[in-house]
């Protein structure tokens, strides 16, 4: 069961997103801004989006892809640093950065 406590964290962080929606998936949730797919929170831990540009930030932060098993990854998608998380504009700056690696 995934841990309320954590996503409704998440959700407040964000809350200065438009459209935001929050689906449960797979054992866990995932983020939308209004249709767009940008982030994943599972087993208490938020992913973004990625793509070649924003990616850099992650790695160089030592952050891990999402690997929702252990021979599954999805490299397109990483651990959102904990003082980005902590950081409730932050968090939302990097959100609208996994937004727009939708279209990249």
């Amino acid at each position: 069961m995934a841990d309320t406590s954590f996503r409704d964290f998440v959700l407040e962080q964000l809350a200065g997103l438009p459209a935001l929606v929050c689906k449960r998936m797979f054992g866990g949730y995932g983020l939308y801004a209004a249709d767009v797919f940008f982030g994943i929170i599972h087993r208490g831990v938020l992913y973004f989006r990625t793509d070649e540009n924003s990616r850099a930030a992650y790695v160089e932060q030592g952050m891990r892809p999402f690997m929702p098993g252990p021979r599954q990854s999805l490299k397109a998608y990483y651990e959102v640093p904990a003082g980005v998380l902590e950081d409730a504009e932050q968090l939302q700056d990097w959100a609208r950065w996994a937004v727009a690696a939708m279209y990249n």
